[in-house]
């Protein structure tokens, strides 16, 4: 009889070497490893070497860069997605490419469960599995730390050493960087160890080596650098006027958003399993293209539109962050995006400058905005008769002096 198969989401870190070893064991199953390069960088280095000789029958390493970029975060953008009002959604718009993919080695490899090294305290577990609900319901999905078995073995990452020396797994653990991350290529992540103290300050001068991405704000040059991206329909095609994908946007960004200190975040955020937790968040390419679509729908974008859709940021923001991007909500309010990126063509000029980015000019062939019309000076087109507005006052005053008469009665 054929062992089964499972498809471990592998980084190649302690915690997915020890759960790779530890599922062999424990299922007597074959288990094929997957990583998705999406934009890790010397991450990735190794892996498939480690991941053979810590038991794994075959590994995908799978690059999906440009169809991270293209696919998941333009879109995402073009939503104006911002979670709690602060963070870009770097890792949760991820997980749904990576759970994606897993399904479909599984589905090919004839694969009857996925599995994976997320916690049972945080949100990947919820993103990788609702994703696998929503595109193979019949999989298994294995998640080991959410397993007593599993927890009794390794109550701590003193007995996951151990394991890992035992079984001769080449893992790297080290107390040098006390806390986790996570990078791709929109982003890198920083949180547990040290970061769990909310009044630990990782801007000080002594916590300089964390960050990986970007330059401290204060080191940044001296010099600002302008740069325009031009947009067609709601995405970056290129910049400074040479026309690139969007993997080579990204990229680029990400070099000069790091080379001026952009695109930090300090944020104390609401799990969607119920708990706080503290992020530290490096975003230097989507700060600079977040604040450039935004600019290009304020003089694009109709203004009830812009209301609409505004007023579904937060849901949507929510879908991605708690692990919906498939569902069929989360696809409605794409379709609703779409339409209203219609007209978000043009292109935005920007500064950086030490940590911040800031508006230097846009232009667009279809601007809603005329000069003639907004001017304070004598209207030429006779489009607006400032004499109109008395009424139109008016009318929106009625119900503020309606409200005050009665208030004014009720305390007679």
């Amino acid at each position: 009889m054929a062992k089964q198969k499972i498809v471990l989401a592998y980084s190649g870190g302690l915690d997915t070497s020890i759960i790779l070893k530890w599922l062999k064991e424990t299922y007597d199953a074959e288990i094929i490893a997957f990583t998705a390069d999406i934009g890790q960088k010397d991450e990735l280095d190794g892996l498939e070497a480690k991941a053979l000789a810590t038991g794994a029958s075959k590994i995908y390493i799978d690059d999906l860069r440009e169809e991270f970029a293209k696919d998941f975060i333009y879109p995402m953008f073009q939503a104006g997605a911002l979670y709690e009002g602060q963070y870009l959604l770097g890792t949760s718009i991820a997980r749904p490419l990576i759970a994606k993919r897993m399904v479909e080695i599984a589905r090919k490899e004839g694969a009857t469960a996925i599995a994976h090294g997320a916690t049972g305290k945080g949100n990947d577990q919820v993103r990788f599995e609702l994703t696998a609900a929503a595109l193979a319901p019949e999989l298994e999905v294995i998640a080991p730390w959410r397993l007593e078995a599993f927890r009794e073995t390794f109550p701590g990452r003193a007995e996951m050493i151990a394991y890992a020396e035992k079984h001769g797994i080449p893992v790297t653990a080290s107390a040098a960087k006390p806390y986790s991350t996570d990078r791709n290529l929109l982003h890198i992540s920083f949180e547990s160890g040290m970061l769990e103290d909310p009044w630990f300050d990782p801007s000080a001068e002594s916590n300089k080596d964390m960050f990986v991405l970007s330059v401290d704000p204060e080191d940044a040059p001296d010099l600002a650098e302008y740069v325009e991206l031009n947009f067609e329909q709601g995405n970056c095609v290129g910049l400074n006027g040479t026309r690139m994908e969007p993997l080579q946007v990204m990229e680029r960004l990400n070099e000069l958003g790091g080379k001026h200190g952009v695109g930090r975040v300090d944020m104390v955020e609401n799990r969607f399993v119920g708990m706080k937790s503290r992020g530290v968040y490096e975003t230097p390419g989507g700060t600079i293209l977040f604040t450039a679509h935004r600019k290009m729908e304020s003089l694009t974008m109709d203004r009830e539109v812009m209301n609409l859709r505004d007023s579904l940021i937060a849901r949507y923001a929510g879908l991605v962050y708690n692990g919906f991007w498939f569902a069929p909500e989360r696809l409605a309010l794409q379709a609703l995006v779409t339409e209203s990126q219609r007209n978000v063509t043009g292109t935005v000029r920007l500064k950086l400058y030490k940590g911040n980015v800031i508006g230097a000019g846009v232009q667009s062939p279809v601007s809603l905005y005329n000069p003639d019309i907004a001017t304070m000076e004598a209207d030429p087109t006779q489009a607006y008769n400032q004499g109109d507005a008395a009424g139109f006052i008016r009318l929106n005053a009625l119900r503020l002096k309606v409200s005050s008469g009665v208030q004014q009665n009720a305390k007679q």
